[in-house]
């Protein structure tokens, strides 16, 4: 099949087969078949959002070496970056969202390492979500959580989480890709929206394997998607691999637009570039404290962006800009819309396996 053709089925609202996306995937970044497929990405993610673009912004509650051995992370212990516990005070955790709210995000995302302990993680939680407006949004980025714990989470004010099956889980992490995929759907159990990405791509991960991941990720109805490249962490093993451009990276998370349900509205790339906004992605992430892809323990000293500067990436892209808690977490008010068409996209999926 041709590119036109494969694109000619994304405007009719077609569900692409696994083949469509390998051959999306395969076609080199710099081509003019790709910036094809850039356009009709850029063109669905328009379409869902009403061409407004959000920003996101994630602080961390605690920074510790982790026993998890994700090879992509500054936290594994294995990598051998960071050797001390750190943790926010309910005040500090409080003050940092505050900020985001005022800085006007759309969205306030705690982080912890995976192994932090989950009932100090609500307790924090607690504090933080009597200090913001009752119309924030808040979000949780957690390790692997019970169903019970879910909806601890629910209960104690976050309307989502963020959480992904990594691309080689099991391989290139000790956490296994059983435990990823339950809690991802205890989490929507438990009443929150899920939040997803294909990551942390790199090169050497296949075509095929991307191909996988994008199905996989359309397959629960996440409130977005998108995809993130890895970013080497200096000195560790899994650097010696490299890294894949920023324009390879666009063409995934164009690639992953189209392979998503019109019911997903987002559609994230990691870290902001221009790039990534051009090809679809409607949805950055601003940061402090802590954070996996840097060695900086204030990111906002390092790889960290603004709201600001987010937002500015985004008008520079010819994107508008959204004002007000996050759509993309706070779907409900379209409930019947989104039910009837995940409905359709699901049974279409289902029927091409």
């Amino acid at each position: 099949m041709n590119i036109d053709e494969i694109l000619n089925k994304s405007r009719a609202g077609d569900v692409l087969s696994r083949e469509d996306l390998i051959c999306l995937l395969s076609l080199r970044p710099d081509c003019p078949e790709t910036y094809k497929v850039f356009a009709e990405a850029n063109r669905i993610s328009k379409k869902v959002s009403n061409g407004k673009a959000e920003v996101h912004a994630q602080f961390a509650v605690n920074l510790a070496p982790c026993n998890c051995g994700c090879l992509f992370c500054s936290f594994a212990r294995v990598n051998g970056v960071f050797s001390t516990a750190k943790e926010l005070s309910h005040e500090q955790a409080v003050d940092y969202a505050r900020q985001f709210e005022g800085e006007g995000a759309n969205a306030v995302f705690m982080m912890s390492t995976a192994q932090f302990p989950f009932e100090r993680f609500l307790e924090i939680a607690m504090e933080v979500r009597k200090g913001l407006k009752p119309e924030t949004t808040l979000i949780a980025n957690v390790g692997d959580q019970s169903l019970r714990n879910a909806v601890k989470l629910k209960e104690a004010g976050f309307a989502g989480v963020y959480h992904a099956l990594r691309l080689r889980e099991g391989i290139d992490t000790h956490l296994t890709v059983e435990s990823r995929k339950k809690s991802i759907f205890d989490f929507k159990e438990a009443g929150l929206e899920v939040g997803t990405c294909v990551e942390p791509v790199g090169l050497e991960h296949t075509n095929a394997e991307l191909a996988e991941m994008i199905e996989f990720t359309a397959s629960f109805n996440p409130s977005y998607s998108g995809a993130a490249r890895r970013i080497s962490i200096p000195g560790t093993k899994i650097a010696r691999r490299g890294m894949i451009s920023e324009l390879r990276m666009a063409q995934i998370v164009a690639v992953t637009r189209l392979g998503m349900p019109q019911t997903v509205i987002g559609n994230c790339t990691h870290e902001p570039c221009t790039l990534g906004a051009i090809a679809g992605a409607n949805l950055f992430w601003a940061e402090v404290g802590a954070n996996p892809r840097d060695i900086e323990a204030k990111t906002e000293e390092g790889r960290g962006e603004t709201v600001n500067n987010c937002r500015s990436i985004f008008q520079e892209s010819n994107w508008d800009l959204w004002y007000g808690p996050s759509r993309y977490y706070n779907r409900g008010h379209k409930r019947s819309e989104q039910n009837a068409a995940w409905s359709d996209f699901s049974a279409a999926l289902q029927s091409r396996r």
